[in-house]
């Protein structure tokens, strides 16, 4: 074997993608709402773009103070680029690139909402508690999860605690002496305390508890709930109707009559003060029916409309004026202003030919329902319209779209499918539509199993197993059969 270093010729075929080709993907995947925000940015960062006003019908006067800016440059034996590029356009006619000054413009601002910690925190300063309860009343306050249930032991928010006296005696200057520890019957009066707390339930540990606490908010504890919550929380869970009523002495009736009234109750009391923001959706397609035709629009109203400036883009087509960095510089920023134009309009025609795509396809789902919808995947709409399953992909990630149907996410219409005696494929969406209608139209007292759903659909040609028909079901929250029976 020979070492050293050694040169040789070869030839190989390498993959790279253009840094403009990774902004044209990120503009298929951005939303209506980060797509208006990024158009901003580049309307401001570009000089060779401009904003298309409205209002604006002729653009003669522009024109000729183009002409006009075009003479005074050419007195010049070099412009001052500088100067041009960080001109606003309000002297050379163009409207100017400044959002504030197109147009008035408010920045809405949240209203800071307070949630379950900070409401806790309030009712906590009312009562009369010495520093030593405060600080342990953060800890469990600080373990109090979102819905409202204590996330910790009572052992473990002991040793947090007491790590936080240590840590402040180790801080503290000068001779102190060591801190009294919490005990875990300090914890047990603090819990007691914060359970008294609004909303009931608050910082039980599990939802036995949490329902007990809520009954005995109500003065309910010498109920008939109280004692099934107390003494038979997992015969109760299991809808053991006529077993409870033996062991009470009461009818099963009776008994379940009760459940229903505790399924009143709230299994998540703290999401009352959840600070969860409020999700507003902008659509980015809308489909409507036009005389006995669905037609798609794209929802881009508020979209800025660009253009390329025509004072600068004459300018840089002046090429006796500008040379070396200069040139390379006017000629990247026309560039890019190009290609961004040309990439919105062609993420637009991309956007249309899938929703219409969706919409020839899934015609029988707009005019009967979502039992109606077919099963549809990204390759399918990939195929048809020419173009790769990513970039479906990306055109359908976080789109909506507002239709007579409701306001619905792109991913809605593709899903799965099951084979049927017909040949064709029922869309897995659909059947379990149809699972959830079969169950609510049932009788009550007779509720169908998953077999008897399985033969009711071989009986509508489609083939289904009873595993599927028990997965589907427990992604719908129904409960099975003999859990739905009703005496």
């Amino acid at each position: 074997m020979k070492t050293g270093l050694q040169q040789h010729t070869g030839l190989s075929q390498q993959l790279r993608i253009n840094p403009r080709l990774y902004q044209a993907m990120d503009l298929l995947y951005m939303p209506l709402l980060d797509l208006q925000q990024h158009l901003k940015q580049e309307l401001l960062g570009n000089p060779f773009l401009e904003l298309v006003e409205p209002e604006e019908e002729t653009e003669v006067p522009l024109a000729e103070e183009a002409k006009e800016d075009k003479k005074e440059a050419e007195a010049n034996d070099e412009p001052n680029w500088e100067e041009i590029l960080l001109d606003d356009g309000s002297d050379s006619g163009a409207p100017p690139r400044d959002m504030s000054e197109a147009r008035e413009y408010v920045e809405p601002v949240p209203v800071e909402s307070k949630d379950l910690s900070d409401y806790l925190r309030e009712q906590m300063r009312l009562l009369d508690l010495t520093p030593r309860q405060q600080l342990l009343a953060e800890e469990f306050i600080g373990n109090i999860a979102e819905d409202g249930y204590l996330g910790a032991t009572l052992e473990e928010m002991v040793r947090g605690a007491n790590q936080l006296l240590e840590e402040h005696a180790a801080e503290s200057e000068g001779d102190v002496q060591p801190p009294q520890l919490f005990t875990l019957a300090e914890a047990e009066e603090m819990l007691r305390i914060i359970q008294k707390l609004d909303p009931p339930g608050v910082g039980a540990r599990d939802l036995r508890e949490c329902l007990l606490l809520q009954l005995d908010a109500r003065a309910e504890t010498d109920t008939l709930a109280y004692r099934l919550v107390r003494d038979a929380f997992d015969d109760l869970k299991a809808h053991r109707w006529s077993d409870l009523g033996k062991r009470f002495g009461l009818d099963a009736t009776e008994v379940q009559k009760v459940a229903d009234e505790l399924a009143k109750l709230d299994p998540k009391p703290g999401l009352q003060h959840s600070a969860a923001n409020d999700a507003y959706i902008i659509p980015d397609l809308v489909v409507e029916k036009i005389d006995g035709e669905y037609k798609v629009f794209l929802n881009d109203a508020g979209l800025p409309r660009l253009r390329i400036s025509k004072t600068y883009q004459d300018i840089a087509r002046d090429k006796k004026k500008f040379q070396g960095e200069n040139k390379d510089f006017i000629n990247q920023r026309m560039n890019s202003a190009h290609w961004m134009i040309q990439a919105i309009e062609q993420r637009r025609q991309t956007m249309l030919k899938v929703m219409n795509f969706i919409v020839d396809r899934q015609r029988e789902f707009f005019e009967k329902g979502v039992e109606y919808l077919k099963p549809l995947t990204l390759r399918e709409v990939a195929d048809v319209i020419n173009m790769h399953e990513s970039t479906v992909s990306r055109v359908t990630n976080e789109k909506y779209v507002q239709t007579p149907r409701g306001l619905l996410p792109l991913k809605f219409f593709f899903s799965s499918g099951l084979s049927t005696t017909t040949g064709e494929d029922a869309s897995a969406r659909a059947i379990r539509a149809q699972i959830q209608k079969m169950v609510a139209d049932e009788d009550p007292k007779n509720p169908l199993t998953d077999q008897q759903i399985v033969e009711m659909f071989a009986q509508r040609g489609v083939k289904i197993a009873r595993r599927t028909v028990a997965k589907y079901r427990d992604q719908l929250s129904i409960l099975p059969a003999r859990m739905r029976k009703r005496l």
